[in-house]
């Protein structure tokens, strides 16, 4: 089972409602349900997928020195894709991750699924829960 939050699921499904025709890819990463303001009733160890990393962030030095910078150091594991063709799975064509969320039209609840690498369905469970804030340091 994978956990995402509410707002989160929202944002992915208003992106890719946006950008279609065009398919949207974009890196997901969690935090652990411990770390919420408010009891979740999961394990504290069990991670929340909470966040997304822009397109194209850190694209230019990945382009040029083949490293990295776009996603923050211990995250990253899941993915958000969009199939604008109305196929509600994983195919080869897709950027992988070890969790892959899939969107299809009309871009709602009903028409996003999550799937391992593989192509295997994961139950995917929506939480009405806020991350905790982040700031940078001063």
């Amino acid at each position: 089972m994978i956990h995402i939050t509410r707002d989160l699921l929202t944002v992915l499904l208003d992106q890719a409602a946006e950008r279609d025709p065009d398919a949207t890819s974009l890196r997901l990463s969690a935090t652990r349900a411990g770390e919420f303001d408010e009891d979740t009733g999961l394990d504290p160890s069990m991670p929340v997928v909470t966040h997304f990393t822009p397109a194209g962030v850190g694209g230019s030095v990945n382009a040029v020195f083949g490293v990295d910078i776009g996603t923050p150091a211990g995250r990253g594991g899941a993915r958000f894709i969009s199939h604008p063709n109305g196929f509600l799975g994983v195919s080869k064509r897709d950027d992988l991750a070890a969790v892959v969320l899939v969107a299809v039209p009309p871009y709602d609840d009903d028409a996003v699924a999550a799937f391992d690498r593989a192509g295997n369905g994961i139950e995917l469970a929506v939480l009405d829960a806020a991350p905790p804030e982040e700031s940078l340091p001063e």
